[in-house]
């Protein structure tokens, strides 16, 4: 018993951890899978935001038409959308981003109304994440 006593210390001091190769090697892995899942990850969080202004845009058209059944217009650009807060379910939501929808009435081109998130720049214009999303047209 004396024997195996000192066996099952010896097998303990042996097997202390791992070796600094061994770390390395794990680390350089993780980093490499870090480095190919990462920007597909992100690519996605940003097509998602996208898809979420679209949504919440849609959401403010419909309260914006009910808003226009009772009253017989949209609200003005001066009144903006704190008018529709009486029928929206929530408080009047930011974009994605944090900021607040652009809104204006009568909108260009002859239609009742613009809704417009900026995108990722908070800026006119831009392409992919800095991409506007506006009430007239679909994201895809």
């Amino acid at each position: 018993m004396k024997g195996q006593t000192q066996s099952i210390k010896y097998r303990r001091l042996n097997a202390q951890g791992f070796t600094l190769i061994e770390l390395m090697v794990v680390m350089v892995i993780i980093g490499l899978l870090a480095a190919t899942v990462a920007p597909k990850i992100f690519g996605r969080v940003d097509k998602a935001r996208q898809q979420d202004a679209q949504a919440q845009i849609e959401l403010l058209g419909q309260a914006l038409d009910l808003y226009r059944l009772e009253k017989h217009k949209y609200p003005t650009t001066d009144e903006g959308l704190e008018a529709i807060a009486p029928y929206l379910k929530k408080s009047l939501p930011k974009d994605p981003w944090g900021s607040d929808y652009e809104y204006q009435s009568p909108g260009k081109e002859g239609r009742g109304y613009d809704l417009i998130s900026y995108g990722a720049d908070k800026t006119e214009g831009g392409e992919e994440n800095d991409m506007d999303i506006v009430s007239w047209k679909n994201f895809e």
